[in-house]
Parts: structure tokens; C-alpha cells; sequence
């Protein structure tokens, strides 16, 4: 009896690509079930993009800037995505809100991880917005990205205490750790084990 063939993953960039090598690195394990079968990214010249290059894996780049309206390039990255027949669509540190065509091509199979406990802190300053208002305990949440921001079904999270002596660069630096390590964890999770998204809830069985 073969293995089954590994979950296809597009992953969607737009800086370094941290957590975009930690996917990489996690599919060169066959059992993980998954590999990156196309990067794509919203600027060209970044690391991320270099980092897809030395795997081997394709890229593709959608600039907003080269389309005359954002529903242009939302049609343009959705058809792009769509030529790589992708089970799972994961924004690895992509900093653009994607439009309605692509929510409909993906929206229950699009995810996110956000710097924070959602609902509490949304929007890109997380640990500043979190820090500031002096909770205890921050975090990162994975999530199914709708049309809000940051308001997707809650995939899952994990917490981070704050440290008396934390900054926002030293909480941030330490909730990347912890995001990074839930995203690997539950990509290859979902892809494995399959999810249903009911009434807000996700289940992996």
C-alpha cells in the first residue's frame, strides 16, 4: 500500500519568510504529510522569496502596485494560487487583506497567525497594543481568515506570559517562537488528521 500523496501548501509572504523556512523544513519530513508546492509574495526582492528560490520551490509575485484596482489584483493572486491546486493556503507573514475572490476561492482553507489572544488585540500592532495595556499573558492565535480582520475562526492558541521587564521587540521576539512552533504543529495536523468548521467552531477530529 503506497502513502497517500503529501497535502499541496501555498504559502503567501511578504517579508523574511521565518516561518515560511519552518514549514519548509518541517516538509522534508515525509510524515508531515505536506509540502510547499508554490511561494508566492506582494513584493519582489525579499527573503522570503530567496528562501523559496533555495528549496526549489516556485515562486510567483503579485504587487497591488501593477493592477489598476485592488479587485484586479485580488482576481490576478487568486488565479495565481489556484494554478498550484493548493489543500492549504497559509499566510506566512502576508501583509496584505486579501478581497473577495480569493476568500471565495479559499476562505475555508486560508489561514493566518496573528501576534496576539484574539479577539483581544487585533490589527498589526499586537504585542505593542497588548504591552500597553498591561496584560499578563499574550500570546498567538491560528485562524481561518475571513473578511474582517483578524476575525476568522479560531484555529487555535497559545500563551506567552508577559515579563515584568518585557518590550514590545523582546514580547514580540518571544511569541514568534511560540507562533511559529502552533503554525508547524497545526498545519501538519490539519492536513493529517482533516477539520469542520461549524458555528465558529474548528474540529480536528
Amino acid at each position: 500500500m503506497t502513502d497517500p500523496a503529501p497535502a499541496r501548501l501555498v504559502v503567501l509572504v511578504s517579508g523574511s519568510g521565518s516561518n515560511l523556512q519552518a514549514l519548509l523544513d518541517a516538509t522534508a519530513d515525509r510524515a508531515y504529510g505536506a509540502q510547499v508546492v508554490a511561494v508566492g509574495a506582494d513584493r519582489d526582492g525579499i527573503a522570503g522569496l530567496d528562501r523559496a528560490a533555495a528549496a526549489g520551490v516556485p515562486t510567483f509575485v503579485d504587487s497591488v502596485k501593477s493592477y489598476e484596482t485592488r479587485d484586479e489584483w485580488d482576481a490576478a493572486l487568486t488565479a495565481h494560487v489556484a494554478e498550484h491546486k493548493p489543500d492549504l493556503v497559509v499566510s506566512a507573514g502576508f501583509l496584505k487583506l486579501v478581497g473577495p475572490a480569493f476568500l471565495a476561492a479559499f476562505g475555508d482553507r486560508y489561514l493566518n497567525t496573528h501576534n496576539a489572544l484574539l479577539p483581544s488585540f487585533p490589527g498589526i500592532h499586537g504585542p505593542r497594543d497588548a504591552l500597553a495595556y498591561g496584560v499578563k499573558v499574550a500570546g498567538a492565535t491560528l485562524f481561518f481568515v475571513d473578511a474582517g480582520v483578524d476575525t476568522g475562526p479560531i484555529i487555535a492558541q497559545v500563551a506567552v506570559p508577559v515579563l515584568d521587564d518585557d518590550t514590545v521587540q523582546t514580547l514580540t521576539e518571544r511569541i514568534k517562537v511560540a507562533e511559529r512552533v502552533q503554525l508547524v504543529d497545526y498545519v501538519g495536523r490539519l492536513v493529517r488528521e482533516g477539520w469542520t468548521i461549524e458555528n465558529r467552531k474548528v474540529r480536528i477530529p
